[in-house]
């Protein structure tokens, strides 16, 4: 179900930004998080659109944004069955490729403040992609075995040297974005890790920003434990196998 444009739609005139956020129950915040971005987005002056996926919530988290987009025409809430958040941020990106010069993703859980990103937009003329790096982050001993091991393989695998590779607080330029997202699988499951590599890859100019990031406050991370550990096996080999794709430099 979806409204106010089809996913994937191509808008008339391009916007400046299209800016996409996953969501997945998280009703007690995602009215406040998406008031605060069409607040910050609205201050910088920017023609753009936020895109609010709801990958098959089971909690009022729909309604609520619903009812925001009806006080904001900026605000698109696109409602599908529940496929995980890489699929549904691969979702948003092509989208965003057809609708707007750059693409900006941010989670729908407040870990990150929407005030930072009018840094992230005020270098972005002269790079290809600002990724932002989280500080001051809490991980358990298993997180950041994950977040190393990431890191290691898109190292490895394409070169990258970025320091947050999965970091879901980054504006990407839409010319050097959409020639990747064509061999990336809809069901992959981190996305983000792979697009840190093959930008590299491809020569795009790429800077990081450092970007507060706090624990969350309301919900719960939905991958624990040994689920947590076999969705990094299942990224690892995605992100291996899909380093041997051919990327044209820029």
């Amino acid at each position: 179900m979806t409204d106010q444009g089809a996913a994937g739609g191509v808008a008339a005139d391009r916007l400046e930004l299209c800016a996409v956020m996953p969501v997945y129950n998280e009703e007690e915040i995602v009215g406040s998080v998406a008031e605060s971005w069409l607040g910050v987005l609205d201050g910088l002056g920017i023609d753009y659109e936020l895109v609010a996926i709801v990958d098959g919530a089971t909690d009022d988290s729909e309604q609520i944004l619903r009812a925001v987009a009806e006080r904001h025409r900026r605000l698109v809430v696109d409602a599908k069955p529940n496929s995980g958040h890489g699929p549904t941020i691969l979702r948003g990106y092509r989208r965003g490729v057809a609708t707007a010069d750059w693409v900006f993703q941010t989670d729908s859980d407040d870990e990150m403040p929407a005030a930072s990103f009018g840094e992230l937009w005020a270098i972005r003329h002269d790079v290809d992609g600002v990724i932002g790096i989280r500080t001051s982050r809490n991980q358990s001993a298993g997180r950041r075995a994950i977040t190393r091991l990431a890191r290691l393989t898109t190292r490895v695998a394409f070169g990258c040297r970025l320091a947050d590779v999965n970091c879901p607080y980054r504006l990407m330029r839409s010319s050097a974005l959409a020639p990747l997202l064509a061999p990336i699988p809809d069901d992959t499951f981190a996305p983000n890790v792979v697009l840190s590599g093959m930008l590299a890859r491809s020569g795009a100019r790429l800077t990081e920003v450092p970007v507060p990031h706090h624990d969350r406050t309301t919900g719960a991370v939905s991958i624990l434990g040994w689920r947590a550990l076999r969705a990094a096996v299942r990224s690892f080999g995605q992100t291996v196998r899909l380093s041997r794709t051919r990327i044209a430099k820029i």
